[in-house]
């Protein structure tokens, strides 16, 4: 009995650790339509919460094709190696099957209940798919589809209010802001996996013989300024003034926090090979985001007749 029981919940575990649980930060994204379109109901709230919990899903239905394709590689890192399908401890089939059911049953719920969700959904499946099958092995496209699969994100948080029928639309500054700030999320991980690996990175990763240390500090730099850049006309701009709220720009010192924080962490701490491990145990950072909510929400709620 005691066997009985406690194998399927290892199993279970084991699994849910291949899901990549914690990779599911990546979807509060999802929630910037609902928070800068400022479209306070529960109603709104509980469908955004559902459109997050989806992507979720098809994420980590990705991360097992990814998984499965790259268990060999991933074995020759010194942290992936480690990973449930790369250790054996998940089976090839399980992991197949799991992705199989995880896609086909959100991609059917969302058609059913709110096509333009789903059609956000079967874009970022279709367009990591092509990661998974040899995109991930082209320099500089490698990390500009990672960075689409945030702005997707965002874009989900909208189609799923525009399902359900309320017409918003996010600022282009505001796009643009999450795909550099993607992007140097990919470029530095990328940066990461070249210094980590050494003369064995080519082994793992393909292109990672086309990128050099020089060239990627370079676009990460870009990507920073970009991305606090972007951030920062998005919060002046005459259209957040009207429909937002003329006081935005005062959460810019949190943006530029939090990318320079970052950039810390990659330079000074050598970390930047996992950005989800990183939110989760860098205290300055989770607290500079709390605020940065924070002080968001005070700025929109203050301005109700905005």
């Amino acid at each position: 009995m005691k066997y009985c029981y406690f194998t399927p919940m290892r199993s279970l575990k084991t699994l849910l650790e291949a899901m990549r649980i914690r990779a599911w930060t990546k979807n509060f994204f999802v929630f910037a339509a609902l928070l800068f379109g400022k479209v306070w109901s529960l109603r709104a709230l509980e469908e955004t919460v559902l459109a997050a919990l989806g992507f979720g899903l098809i994420a980590s239905a990705i991360y097992l094709i990814n998984d499965t394709v790259d268990r060999e590689k991933d074995k020759l890192h010194p942290e992936k190696r480690s990973r449930p399908i790369a250790s054996g401890r998940l089976s090839v089939k399980k992991a197949v099957i799991s992705a199989v059911v995880l896609t086909t049953g959100t991609l059917t719920a969302a058609w059913i209940l709110a096509p333009w969700l789903a059609l956000v959904y079967s874009i970022y499946f279709v367009m990591q798919l092509g990661y998974s099958s040899g995109l991930k092995n082209v320099v500089i496209l490698d990390c500009i589809l990672i960075a689409l699969g945030f702005v997707l994100r965002a874009l989900a948080g909208v189609a799923v209010l525009y399902d359900s029928g309320e017409l918003i639309s996010l600022s282009p500054w505001l796009v643009i802001c999450t795909f550099f700030l993607a992007s140097l999320l990919a470029f530095a991980k990328r940066r990461h996996e070249l210094i980590s690996m050494g003369t064995g990175a080519k082994d793992h990763r393909t292109n990672l013989k086309d990128y050099s240390v020089s060239l990627l500090d370079q676009v990460i730099g870009i990507s920073a300024a970009a991305s606090i850049l972007g951030y920062s006309i998005y919060t002046v701009s005459d259209r957040t003034a009207e429909f937002v709220s003329p006081y935005l720009w005062v959460t810019i010192p949190f943006v530029a926090y939090g990318v320079f924080r970052y950039l810390f962490i990659v330079y000074s701490l050598g970390l930047g090979g996992s950005p989800d491990r990183v939110l989760l145990r860098d205290t300055p950072l989770k607290i500079n985001i709390l605020l940065w909510i924070a002080t968001v929400a005070a700025v929109l709620f203050t301005n109700p007749s905005v």
